[in-house]
C-alpha cells in the first residue's frame, strides 16, 4: 500500500520532532510546516534544517494566513497537530479551529491526528477547575473535526514517560530521588507510561491504518501499566536501596493548589485525576477504539524499567 503524505504541525515541539523522525523512518513522505511565529529561534530553525537534510519537506505557512495552510495542506493526505496544550508550555489547542477551516477548504486530506496525545479528553466530563480546560478545548476542537465530517484518529497516549517517570510521579520533579519520595494518596492507583519515541511511532502507524480510521486509539503497553508505588519498586530494585516514603492526601493536596499559578494549577489537577482517581486506566476500552500495542505488536515498546535504568 501506498504510503501517505504526512504534514505535521509542530514539528520542533517536544512531541512533534519525534513525529518527524518517526514518519520519515517508516518512509513518509514528510512535510513540516514551517511557522513564521518561530521567529529568530535558532535551535528550531537549525532543527528544521536538519529534518530538510534527512529528506523533510519545509513548507511555510501561518495560522494568521489562512490560505498558506491551504496551500500546505493541498500537499499531502494526512495532517498532524502536535501545537501544545500543555499550559507550563503553551495552551494552543483551539488555534486547531483555524487548522480545521483550511483542512475544510483543501477538501484533499484523507486523515487528521489533531493535538491529543494524553488523557481522553471524552472520558474527563468531571474533571476539576481549572484543570479541566485542557479537555473541553479539546472537545470543542473534536466537535469541530465530526461536524465537517473530516475523518480523524484520536491519539489516547496517556503519561508521558518524561514527566512522569523521571520524577517517580511526582509533580514538578523529572529526576528520580535516592532518598525519599512523596506517594499521591496510597500510591496504589494505576496509571500508564508511554516513552515518547513510542508514542511517534504508534502514532506513525496509525495513519494509513483503516482499523484506525476515526476511532480512538489507546496507548496501553501491558508492561507499563502500574502504580506510583509500582514504579518506585522498580527504581528501588535498580539502586539497590530503600527510599524513604511519606503521603499526602488528596484534601491536602488540593489545598495545596490555592495561590498557585493558574498554569500550575492546571497541571496539578491532571495529576490529581491520574494518581488519586485512576483516571487512565480504571475503564475498558470500547468498540469504539482500539489499543495500540495490540494493532502494533511488532513495535518494541519500552518498558518502565527500561527507562528507568536510563538514570543509573
Amino acid at each position: 500500500m501506498e504510503k501517505g503524505k504526512v504534514l505535521i504541525i509542530g514539528g520542533t515541539g517536544y512531541l512533534g520532532k519525534r513525529l518527524v523522525k518517526a514518519s520519515l523512518a517508516e518512509g513518509h513522505e514528510t512535510y513540516i510546516l514551517n511557522r513564521a511565529e518561530i521567529g529568530v529561534d535558532i535551535d528550531k530553525v537549525q532543527m528544521l534544517l536538519s529534518f530538510k537534510e534527512q529528506g523533510a519537506h519545509l513548507v511555510s505557512g501561518s495560522f494568521t494566513d489562512h490560505q498558506s495552510l491551504v496551500k500546505a495542506i493541498k500537499l499531502v493526505d494526512v495532517v498532524i497537530c502536535a501545537i501544545s496544550g500543555v499550559h507550563i508550555r503553551s495552551h494552543q489547542i483551539l488555534l486547531q479551529l483555524k487548522l480545521i477551516d483550511a483542512i475544510k477548504d483543501a477538501g484533499n486530506v484523507k486523515r487528521f491526528l489533531p493535538s491529543e496525545f494524553g488523557t481522553d479528553p471524552a472520558r474527563m466530563e468531571d474533571a476539576l477547575e481549572p484543570g479541566r480546560v485542557t479537555f473541553d478545548d479539546k472537545m470543542i476542537v473534536r466537535k469541530a473535526i465530526e461536524d465537517a465530517q473530516i475523518p480523524f484518529t484520536y491519539i489516547s497516549a496517556n503519561c508521558f514517560a518524561g514527566y512522569f517517570l523521571g520524577g517517580l510521579c511526582q509533580p514538578g520533579k523529572i529526576l528520580p530521588s535516592r532518598d525519599s519520595v512523596v506517594l499521591l494518596g496510597d500510591g496504589n492507583k494505576k496509571a500508564i507510561y508511554v516513552e515518547e519515541d513510542d508514542i511517534a511511532k504508534y502514532t506513525i502507524k496509525t495513519i494509513d491504518d483503516p482499523r484506525t480510521v476515526n476511532k480512538t486509539v489507546y496507548l496501553r503497553p501491558p508492561k507499563n501499566i502500574l502504580s506510583q508505588r509500582e514504579v518506585v519498586e522498580i527504581w528501588e530494585k535498580l539502586i539497590g536501596k530503600e527510599l524513604q516514603k511519606s503521603s499526602i492526601p488528596k484534601e491536602e493536596f488540593l489545598a495545596s493548589l490555592k495561590g498557585q499559578e493558574y498554569a500550575q494549577q492546571v497541571g496539578l489537577i491532571h495529576y490529581y485525576h491520574v494518581c488519586y482517581e485512576g483516571c487512565l486506566a480504571n475503564f475498558e476500552i470500547g468498540n469504539d477504539a482500539v489499543e495500540a500495542s495490540e494493532l502494533y505488536p511488532e513495535i518494541k515498546y519500552t518498558t518502565v524499567e527500561e527507562y528507568m535504568k536510563r538514570y543509573l
